[in-house]
């Protein structure tokens, strides 16, 4: 392990390929482009995808999306993911028992013009650690599997020319390569960082600038009114129904894409200038060797988005030292403790995991341990599979939490009142808890750092 970092082959490759391994140099087409969906994107068209198609703009996309067979693997996405209902309040389970039907009148509606979006349902959602809330935008089930078939004829044509330095909702990237870029540069001597926040990007994407992005390589009109619809769809707020000037919703399937689209030329604008960037969708930090490459980077940012309609933080946007201060990145909190560069989960991070353990585990649960053990063991094994390099002291801390709660359930049942203390570290030791199913954090990573030590 490097100075706290990933282990060292957990960097051999810290950007991630969208071409894989087993293609060779003049391997099959299909093979370069694993994540474009067959039913779409024929090896005619992906070939002509990487020689250039003519005049740079692709005509006669709608038919791609209209057809029931994108609409079919759309819903099927659709339905693996699950969620809430829209404002016809029809959920995942209802639309899929009819979903034959479901796709014809969608397939048909889509050929013939008829299909209008239904609005979006906005709820709002608290953010970890805070008295914030998030808004979050609810798609019709009908609407998300539009979009889903939308995302499938568009990502490609896209995904062609994002920059390297963006990581998020990629196909064959995500947080983790961001992560092991960031420690990478870390590890290289970029210390000064500009940690910056995009106020309200979602809302605030300026609806005429993301239109003329799309119209530098889409010149099918159906498709530019289909996405644009959704963007102009109203918003229900359970009360009032409202038409967004600006924004993509976050929660809606296509917004993730069209974020990438509009921050792309800040992407290749920072690459250019040789400006190490590490950017997930709407979350980016900035890495650089002094502090006025940092000043003269954040300047850079700065100017772009004034002219492209979008904020930065002020009060959340600054240059850091990371020798001397932390910062935060993808939940995880990077900073140097007794000089060597660690990190642990961010305070946010461990507030929700606080949170889901609070709820499985209240005094008054008439379950037994085993099953709220049983109950516990998913929510860890997910948290553990991301923070896993986070400093060893973070999981016995968390473990020592939630015994402690755990205790206190077997303490009432008792007939104690009070937390868990005393006799009942020894009545109930960690022993008592890991033979009757408890996930243990620390043991996990001490596992963990014994595999990767061989």
């Amino acid at each position: 392990m490097q100075g706290g970092g990933f282990m060292t082959s957990e960097l051999s490759d810290p950007k991630p390929s969208l071409v894989p391994r087993s293609a060779t140099q003049d391997g099959h087409v299909r093979g370069r482009w694993p994540s474009a969906l067959p039913a779409v994107w024929t090896e005619r068209m992906l070939t002509t995808l990487e020689e250039g198609v003519k005049g740079g703009v692709w005509f006669s996309l709608m038919d791609k999306v209209f057809a029931e067979r994108t609409l079919r693997a759309a819903a099927d996405s659709v339905i693996a993911n699950k969620g809430a209902p829209g404002v016809d309040r029809v959920g995942v389970l209802e639309f899929q028992a009819d979903l034959f039907s479901n796709v014809k009148k969608l397939s048909a509606a889509l050929r013939d013009g008829s299909y209008e979006p239904n609005a979006i349902r906005r709820v709002l959602i608290p953010k970890p650690g805070s008295n914030e809330q998030r808004p979050l935008g609810i798609p019709t089930v009908r609407d998300r599997t539009v979009q889903s078939a939308l995302r499938y004829v568009l990502e490609p044509i896209f995904e062609k020319e994002f920059a390297e330095l963006s990581y998020g909702f990629r196909p064959g990237r995500g947080c983790k390569d961001a992560l092991r870029r960031v420690v990478e540069l870390l590890d290289s001597g970029f210390c000064y960082v500009v940690d910056a926040d995009l106020k309200s990007f979602f809302d605030t994407i300026p609806h005429d600038r993301l239109m003329g992005r799309l119209r530098e390589r889409i010149a099918d009109g159906r498709v530019l009114g289909l996405i644009e619809s959704f963007l102009k769809a109203g918003i229900f707020d359970g009360l009032t129904e409202t038409e967004p000037e600006s924004g993509a919703p976050q929660g809606a399937v296509l917004s993730p894409l069209l974020s990438n689209i509009y921050l792309n030329p800040l992407d290749h604008l920072l690459a250019k200038r040789g400006i190490e960037m590490v950017r997930y969708a709407d979350d980016f930090v900035i890495l650089c060797r002094s502090a006025l490459e940092a000043e003269q980077a954040l300047t850079l940012v700065r100017q772009w988005c004034e002219a492209e309609g979008l904020t930065l933080h002020p009060g959340k946007t600054k240059i850091v030292d990371s020798r001397i201060e932390g910062f935060d990145f993808l939940g995880y909190h990077f900073a140097t403790c007794k000089g060597r560069r660690t990190r642990w989960p961010r305070k946010k991070s461990l507030a929700k995991l606080k949170d889901a353990v609070r709820a499985k585990t209240k005094r008054t649960n008439g379950k037994s341990l085993r099953v709220i053990l049983a109950g516990l063991s998913p929510t860890l094994i997910g948290w553990f599979g991301y923070f896993q390099h986070s400093n060893k002291s973070t999981f016995s801390a968390v473990d020592g939490w939630i015994r402690r709660r755990l205790r206190s359930i077997l303490r009432r049942r008792a007939g104690r009142e009070g937390c868990g203390r005393g006799a009942d570290h020894q009545r109930y030791s960690n022993t008592f808890f890991t033979d009757r199913g408890y996930f243990s954090l620390e043991a996990a990573h001490r596992f963990l750092r014994q595999s990767l030590m061989g």
